[in-house]
């Protein structure tokens, strides 16, 4: 069993081959050379000096798990059975491409001194000094990891001004009436949010704006999204969609035969939702690679169709989100949107299909098990955000 990719999806992968039993080699190449991580904290303890690492607490030896660390994998032939690395060709049984995503960089940066991107350990431990020294820090993008940057930034006493070209923070995550009370919380925190600010160039120690506006930035930080990390796959067969995903079935099974694929580099179709979904998020990275294992193992397949979840820390409020809001028909408000807690449920022919929860996590827990369940809902008793979201289903 080869798997390429040493994050969080392709260590579980080779933690949960062994779970199922499997006692032959198990090999997990990395193109970093430091010890599998996890990535929520680089954003949180890592960049403000807090922790100093987020190794994962797996003792591989014990596992007998074979670590190829600093090894990028260059290629893919399937009719050979083969890997080609960087330190030569690989051959494999079953292959788990567990590559995740690569951060998208903002074009005419590279090279600009000062620019900086944060998706590795290497990124944030450039940016720590930065913040240790109170830099005036620009943040382009208003999305998710942008909005987490922010706050450790201004944590850590630095001044902060977002630039989003959209009208509105997140505006390829939630629907406009949704995301447009979060743009408040940038100010409360001594942040500057700008909007309908599109970006034209960087130059060192300022950004410049398409209306000509400069802004003095001893640091840059570009947070525009992400794209899954599967340029090294050209040409072997795999079949990849628009976004570059790799396209798995329900059992995560590639295109290719004795191949699979798992987290943030895969998409999947998902029959709760009836469409492909391709889910950025720590816990897919995390429940995907136990049917991965399963179905190389099983005498049966399992299909993976999980109710999508993540969560994000930002401006002193916990942010949790569960389901998929696109297939809904129906919005419901749970309590004020400009206070400190509150939640928004989406559904399709009354049945919950996903949630938002700021500073409501029984409202996010009741919520996903609504989702999971496809429990009818009353909307009316949901909009009360006093009474359990579990209370509000129709027998």
């Amino acid at each position: 069993m080869v798997v390429v990719g040493a994050g969080m999806a392709g260590v579980q992968t080779a933690v949960a081959l062994r779970e199922h039993g499997f006692k032959g080699a198990v090999t997990v190449f990395g193109a970093e050379p430091h010890q599998p991580y996890d990535r929520p904290p680089l954003s949180k303890a890592v960049l403000l000096g807090k922790a100093e690492g987020s190794a994962f607490d797996v003792d591989f030896e014990t596992l007998g798990v074979e670590l190829r660390l600093g090894c990028e994998v260059l290629g893919l032939r399937p009719a050979a059975h083969e890997l080609d690395t960087e330190a030569g060709p690989v051959p494999y049984d079953v292959l788990v491409i567990a590559t995740g995503a690569e951060p998208i960089t903002l074009p005419g940066t590279e090279g600009v001194p000062g620019v900086h991107l944060l998706r590795t350990l290497d990124d944030a431990e450039r940016l720590r000094p930065v913040l240790t020294e109170q830099h005036d820090i620009v943040v382009v993008g208003a999305g998710w990891i942008g909005a987490e940057f922010a706050t450790a930034a201004r944590e850590a006493g630095c001044a902060v001004t977002v630039v989003e070209a959209a009208d509105r923070p997140l505006p390829g995550a939630l629907p406009a009436e949704v995301a447009a009370p979060m743009a408040a919380w940038y100010a409360d925190a001594g942040a500057e949010l700008r909007t309908h600010a599109r970006v034209d160039r960087v130059e060192p120690g300022a950004v410049v704006l398409a209306d000509g506006t400069r802004l003095p930035a001893g640091a840059v930080v570009v947070g525009i999204g992400a794209r899954p990390a599967t340029a090294w796959l050209a040409g072997s067969g795999i079949a990849l969609g628009p976004h570059g995903d790799v396209l798995a079935d329900a059992h995560l099974r590639t295109s290719v035969a004795d191949v699979y694929a798992v987290g943030d580099c895969a998409s999947f179709p998902s029959a709760r939702y009836g469409e492909r979904l391709l889910v950025h998020h720590w816990d897919n990275a995390l429940q995907g690679p136990r049917t991965v294992a399963a179905n190389i193992l099983g005498e049966t397949l399992a299909v993976y169709d999980p109710v999508p979840y993540f969560w994000s820390e930002q401006f002193g409020r916990f942010v949790q989100y569960a389901g998929h809001h696109a297939a809904a028909d129906d919005m419901v408000w749970r309590g004020d949107p400009t206070g400190p807690s509150w939640s928004v449920c989406w559904l399709r022919e009354n049945r919950l299909v996903a949630l938002l929860a700021v500073g409501r996590p029984r409202d996010l827990a009741q919520g996903r098990r609504l989702i999971e369940a496809g429990r009818a809902m009353d909307p009316q008793a949901m909009s009360d955000p006093g009474r359990p979201l579990k209370d509000a289903t129709v027998d």
